[in-house]
């Protein structure tokens, strides 16, 4: 009920009727009168008559509304409601603190509170960060120590798919690191099997029956084979720093798949990144003059970096996401399916003299365990790593790999670094840097710079004087006013 409705009934009290009769004009209005629920506190608050207007009868509260005992609810509203916001306005800091009384302290601990929560905030990204620093050397002393081992292991074994088979083997050992971890870690803990069990619903309901097997677990294995063969094969032709950049490119082949295949969004930037990519791969095979020694080693690595980009794309189609516990499980299976199914091939390859060694006293075994480990390592710092910190920071300890390799080979003189090579070097760079982008990066770009830019417009408005407090105030008020609406 409005305000203006009240105020045309208003009576003085020396006027006010006796009788309900006369005031039936007014009764019939006040048949669809329905009180405010401010009002009818102000009234209960201020009537000295009844305790209670809902226990009075129907005269009783007709006679009291319509002036009969004296009291004007309306003129006791008006004032209300005309002095509300004064004192609202005047003595709103001072009522404030009086009516919480502890007040200071209330705001001291929220303030604690607070506090505690940012600290806690920063200290878990301090130690993540701590943790990535952390992994990106780990993950860059791992792949580039691997590239060197595993070019000096082809000066005295040159079997680069006998290394191949001999370093996914030990894939088999990720499952069981990995049960160790859940006894240490989990507070339930479960039997190798029962374990297992939950692992394997990764691949459906019914678990790891054969035809999951050859149908999602085989072809994963064969693509890991041929990643890793091809790589190696590389190195037997080119030199560690182009190997290691050129593969530096299936960042931009995974993007490109996922964008064909998967649907993914489209990003410029990507777009450009994998422009940059193509072109390196073009001035590395121009830095060496076509000569057909490095020709096959760059298509050897480029189909390398291809090989992993289709596994990761079809990963994510075929299986999706998956846990710690069921990454475990599935790269075990693959190192397993080597074991058991690929064995043939490198006995094959001895006795045709393909890849041809000595005696088994002739096998530099140290160099082979030390390429099997660094590998093994390295897998699992990248499969596992981003449950300690950002997988951004991983993906970076692959890029520096790249300058660090370059060290070597320039220690070694096992690379002349002329202008179009160190272009193409910083080209293929440049480009997965770009593709470590977030996909919202423009947006964060925009509102970074909008801090930035109301940063420095904060001390020219404070330096502006007095006067423009007012008109301060005033733009205040108005965006306050509208922003309801």
């Amino acid at each position: 009920m409005s305000y203006s409705f009240y105020s045309g009934m208003r009576k003085s009290p020396d006027v006010s009727p006796r009788r309900l009769s006369d005031i039936s004009p007014q009764l019939r209005q006040l048949k669809y009168l329905v009180v405010d629920e401010s009002i009818k506190e102000d009234t209960l608050k201020s009537s000295r008559s009844f305790e209670d207007i809902n226990s009075a009868s129907i005269e009783e509260r007709i006679l009291r509304i319509t002036g009969y005992y004296g009291y004007q609810p309306w003129n006791a509203v008006y004032t209300n409601r005309e002095d509300r916001p004064r004192e609202n306005v005047v003595g709103s800091t001072a009522d404030g603190q009086a009516a919480n009384g502890g007040a200071p302290g209330a705001e001291s601990a929220t303030e604690r509170w607070r506090l505690h929560c940012c600290i806690k905030i920063t200290a878990v990204q301090v130690r993540k960060a701590l943790w990535g620093v952390a992994m990106v050397m780990c993950v860059c002393s791992s792949w580039a120590g691997s590239t060197q081992l595993a070019k000096l292991t082809f000066q005295q074994f040159d079997a680069p798919f006998t290394l191949t088979w001999f370093a996914t083997t030990w894939n088999c050992l990720f499952f069981p690191l990995y049960y160790i971890g859940h006894l240490c870690k989990s507070p339930e803990r479960q039997t190798p099997r029962q374990r297992f069990r939950e692992c394997c619903r990764f691949f459906g309901d019914d678990g790891l029956t054969a035809k999951v097997f050859f149908t999602k677990v085989a072809p994963f294995g064969l693509l890991w084979i041929l990643t890793n063969y091809l790589y190696l094969q590389a190195l037997r032709k080119i030199n560690t720093t182009d190997v290691s950049a050129l593969f530096c490119c299936n960042k931009a082949f995974v993007f490109l798949l996922s964008w064909i295949v998967l649907r993914d969004r489209f990003m410029g930037v990507r777009i450009v990144a994998a422009i940059f990519a193509i072109a390196g791969i073009v001035m590395m095979t121009y830095a060496d003059g076509f000569h057909s020694h490095s020709v096959m080693g760059i298509t050897f690595v480029v189909a390398s970096a291809s090989m992993s980009a289709l596994y990761k794309v079809l990963f994510k189609m075929v299986l999706g996401s998956a846990k710690f516990g069921e990454a475990a499980l599935f790269l075990t299976i693959v190192g397993g399916a080597n074991f058991v199914f690929i064995s043939f091939v490198p006995v094959i390859l001895y006795f045709t003299h393909v890849e041809y060694f000595g005696s088994l006293e002739d096998i530099p075994w140290l160099y082979l365990c030390g390429v099997a480990g660094l590998l093994f390592a390295f897998n699992i710092l990248v499969n596992f790593g981003i449950a300690v910190t950002y997988p951004t920071l991983i993906s970076l300890g692959i890029v520096l790999s790249v300058p660090v390799n370059a060290m070597v080979d320039l220690y070694t003189c096992e690379i002349h670094f002329n202008a179009v090579r160190l272009i193409a070097v910083l080209i293929i760079c440049l480009g997965f840097l770009m593709l470590l982008l977030p996909e919202d990066w423009d947006q964060c770009f925009i509102q970074l710079h909008a801090k930035l830019q109301s940063k420095r417009e904060e001390p020219a408005e404070e330096e502006a004087g007095p006067g423009s407090s007012l008109n301060w105030s005033r733009r205040a008020r108005t965006s306050m006013s509208t922003f309801p609406h």
